[in-house]
């Protein structure tokens, strides 16, 4: 199993920026692509960004390109998510999690899920 933690969290205005962590204990983090999914109240969960094994690949969703940036250290078992230039309809509560497909991840469909930060972002 994986137990996936996150953190980072909390409350920002539109334009502000926030740093998600992601962090994985049980087995090894480096033999899963992860990824970074949101659900806001009233929706589904939906996938915002991906990452490789290795962290060579990523993905985003389009309403996050160019303001989202995915990363992860294999040596601290932590996946991380820059979020800068926040909007209003970024906020929702923020999922980390891991599939040994990458596919899978791209398809909203992972392994192991963390429990969620909350992410608010006010106008």
């Amino acid at each position: 199993q994986v137990q996936l933690v996150e953190s980072g969290g909390g409350l920002v205005q539109a334009g502000g920026s926030l740093r998600l962590s992601c962090v994985a204990s049980g087995r090894t983090f480096s033999n899963y692509a992860a990824g970074w999914f949101r659900q806001a109240p009233g929706k589904e969960r939906e996938f915002v960004a991906a990452i490789s094994r290795s962290g060579i690949t990523t993905n985003y969703a389009d309403p996050v390109k160019g303001r989202f940036t995915i990363s992860r250290d294999n040596t601290k078992n932590t996946m991380y998510l820059q979020m800068n230039n926040l909007k209003p309809e970024d906020t929702a509560v923020y999922y980390c999690g891991v599939h040994s497909g990458y596919v899978n991840i791209l398809n909203n469909e992972c392994r192991y899920w963390g429990q969620g930060t909350q992410v608010t972002v006010s106008s």
